[in-house]
């Protein structure tokens, strides 16, 4: 495995990042302890998960997953950088529509304290190590935000703050704020970003890296349709659940046809998709790592090999020939 510093921190982070987003719902928990263990035998020891990952009926469920991996003990703890998020609703049924209870949401100083303290016991742990605003919460201020962070900091319960879903003015307002307050500010931000999605080019990769934070690509196979999704289409392969989202995707034309000529360009180079697909995130500029969720161990092998893939120069000019990006901003759109 090889790794990097976390943004402009001290903090070394795998050039992989475990998801977990699946444990509890797709992948139970001896299967989810399999994963865990299986990646981290192999380095990988930067864990990502949040509060409101599980099932419906039981938010938190995720969490909990980790947490009894932890207390199996083996330095788990001590040897994963574990991230976690807020923001989400954490009543029952859909944690980003229903009505919740007042201020059982978003990131008040309240809510904050409240979910902090709920996340670190369903982990079993006394700190996280990058806690990670899941949204943009456009109603609190962030001298609030910033002074209950600052406070769980001194506490010792949080090491550092990330964001996600930010856009690249939400990380200048953010960070600007900390440092009036000689704070560290957002030090990563977890972003959609794939050959398929390349919007975070014009602002959120150049935000991040004039303000130091490292770039934590989530969906890196743009749910399936970059890791061989027509090829599995017609042997009947993948995950139910992903062959469904791929075949919702393939349905357009302009799409199929983009998928088709990058399943025909690594064919003639005898390269994976999946693996490419990874494998070009980590040349991009700012990118830490991207987030790969597996349902099984054997699903981290195709990963694992992406992080010594080469690609070079010639293949690189044809994957943005295929998945043009937009540019920086403004030339993206100005002269």
């Amino acid at each position: 495995m090889k790794y990097t510093q976390l943004g402009r921190t001290g903090l070394k982070v795998s050039r992989l990042v475990l998801g977990t987003m699946n444990f509890g719902g797709q992948t139970d928990e001896p299967g989810s302890h399999a994963i865990m263990d299986t990646a981290l035998d192999a380095g990988v020891n930067f864990f990502d998960t949040a509060n409101i990952y599980g099932v419906d009926d039981r938010k938190g469920r995720t969490e909990e997953i980790l947490g009894s991996w932890f207390a199996r003990g083996g330095d788990r703890r001590d040897k994963v950088v574990l991230a976690t998020k807020l923001y989400g609703n954490m009543t029952q049924g859909n944690a980003w529509q229903e009505e919740p209870w007042p201020n059982h949401q978003r990131l008040s100083a309240l809510n904050i304290r409240r979910e902090v303290e709920a996340s670190l016991k369903r982990l079993g742990t006394d700190h996280i190590d990058v806690y990670q605003f899941h949204h943009i919460d456009r109603a609190t201020p962030w001298d609030e935000i910033w002074q209950a962070v600052d406070v769980l900091i001194q506490q010792g319960k949080v090491l550092y703050a990330a964001s996600s879903n930010f856009a690249g003015w939400h990380i200048a307002q953010a960070n600007e704020a900390a440092a009036l307050r000689g704070s560290l500010g957002l030090v990563s931000e977890q972003c959609l970003y794939n050959l398929f999605e390349r919007t975070a080019e014009m602002d959120v990769l150049p935000a991040a890296q004039a303000y130091g934070l490292g770039v934590v690509p989530w969906s890196p196979l743009h749910q399936g349709l970059l890791g061989g999704a027509l090829r599995k289409q017609r042997e009947g392969g993948g995950s139910r659940t992903n062959a469904g989202r791929s075949a919702r995707g393939l349905s357009d034309a302009v799409v199929r046809d983009q998928v088709q000529r990058y399943e025909d360009l690594l064919a003639e180079h005898e390269l994976d998709p999946g693996e490419v697909a990874l494998a070009w995130l980590l040349t991009r500029p700012a990118v830490t790592g991207p987030i790969i969720g597996p349902r099984t161990p054997a699903h981290l092998d195709g990963a694992l090999r992406a992080v010594d893939l080469h690609l070079s120069v010639d293949l690189l000019a044809a994957l943005d020939a295929i998945f043009p990006g937009p540019g920086p901003s403004p030339e993206a759109f100005a002269w």
